[in-house]
């Protein structure tokens, strides 16, 4: 399986990004997915998931609510994330995962990250101030 984000780079404060995620190996459809994202010396934390199929349920932690959007193409093994109104404290490498296993459930309230297990290689978003 291979993850392969793209659509990082430097905005001013309060501008917008949108991230994408492309996935190839495996049948995308049936995978939950998610963003997460790691600032220097800080824990990697999950910002944002989607369920497998049609992306029903997602999950946004509090501080990005109302500001980022996640959301899935199927038919193009492609996940998004769509980021306004970035904050200086966005700034991090953002990265892709995928769910450990197939048609794999997660938590909208209290996701676990042990629940994503494949990763890619990361996109820096770099927010001004």
């Amino acid at each position: 399986v291979q993850l392969v984000e793209s659509g990082g780079g430097l905005v001013q404060s309060g501008g917008s990004l949108r991230l994408s995620c492309s996935v190839s190996g495996r049948t995308f459809s049936t995978y939950a997915m998610g963003w997460f994202r790691q600032a220097p010396g800080k824990e990697r934390e999950l910002v944002a998931a989607i369920s497998w199929g049609g992306g029903n349920n997602k999950y946004y932690r509090d501080s990005v609510k109302g500001r980022f959007t996640i959301s899935r193409d199927n038919a193009k093994n492609t996940m998004y994330l769509q980021m306004n109104n970035l904050e200086p404290d966005d700034t991090a490498v953002y990265y892709c995962a995928s769910h450990r296993y197939p048609m794999g459930a997660f938590s909208t309230s209290a996701p676990r990250r042990d629940d994503f297990g494949f990763w890619g290689q990361g996109t820096q978003v770099t927010v001004s101030s």
